[in-house]
This record gives C-alpha cells, structure tokens and sequence, in this order.
C-alpha cells in the first residue's frame, strides 16, 4: 500500500526538474482556473465553462457549431457538454437546431441573450487573463509559452 512518504512509481521515475514542471503546469492551471471562474461567477453569474461555451459560440460562424466541435474545442466531454447545453438553453442563452447534413448530429445556436450576456462578460475574462496571466510575462516568453503548449496540444486547423 502506498503511504504518503512513499512516491508512486511514475513519480519516483522523472528527475526533480521534471516534476517541478509538471506540478507547477497542474497548480498554475488550477490556480487560474480558480480564479477565472471566480471573476465570472461574481462579476457574471456565468461560470468558466459556461463563459468558454458561449464566447465558442460567439466567434463561430453563424453563432453555431456543431455540438461535438463544441465539446473539443472547450475540453468537455461530450456528456458534460450536454448537461451544460440543456442548461443553457433552460436559461435562453442557446438553442439547438438540427444538422441537416446529419440527422444524428445537432447545432449549439447562441441566442441574443446569450450573445448579449457573453459580451458583458468578455472584459472581465480578458482582464482576469491579462491580470492573473499575461502580465507575468515578456512577449517574447508568451511566445515561447506558446511554441511549448503546441509541443504538447497541437493546434488543430481552427485555431
């Protein structure tokens, strides 16, 4: 049985440097996270993942995406996501049409209340970032951030 003094084995195999890196990606983005959903919640009422749903929405074509593109491109799962959808569409900020390319698939429409509510909140989230975040670093480090985040995530075609 593992107790607290003892590492797990994964642990035990990366070298100091190597788990300050990952401990400190894993604090900083809950730490962010925290904060974030903080700001939105009390300045908002909208949670960090109702905010990253509707501004998805709000930059995609048409208000609309396709609900599994949804759920990618804000890191939900697909059932997480809906949960989250029927919510939303009980409070009017979205509606879901039907795909008529794929009678399985369904679109998230943002509505205009949710339209509305997203762009009262998108200040908020972009000082929060730039607070909590940006402000720690040089362009030229953000850059690099940024190189090293595309090492480990890719980009897809739509970002």
């Amino acid at each position: 049985m593992r107790t607290a003094a003892t590492p797990l084995a994964d642990e035990a195999d990366l070298r100091d440097v190597e788990l300050r890196a990952w401990r400190g990606l894993v604090r900083a983005h809950a730490a962010l996270v925290k904060r974030l959903d903080a700001e939105l919640e009390t300045g908002h009422g909208l949670s960090l993942s109702t905010y990253q749903v509707l501004s998805a929405l709000a930059d995609a074509p048409g208000g609309k995406m396709r609900m599994c593109e949804l759920a990618e491109s804000v890191a939900l799962s697909r059932s997480g996501l809906t949960r989250l959808v029927d919510r939303l569409e009980r409070e009017g900020l979205i509606a879901r049409a039907c795909c008529h390319v794929d009678a399985r698939g369904a679109y998230a429409v943002l509505t205009a209340s949710g339209r509305e509510r997203v762009e009262q909140a998108r200040p908020t989230h972009l000082a929060a970032v730039r607070q909590d975040f940006v402000a720690h670093f040089s362009d030229s480090e953000l850059e690099r951030l940024a190189q090293m985040w595309r090492r480990v995530a890719p980009e897809s075609a739509e970002d």
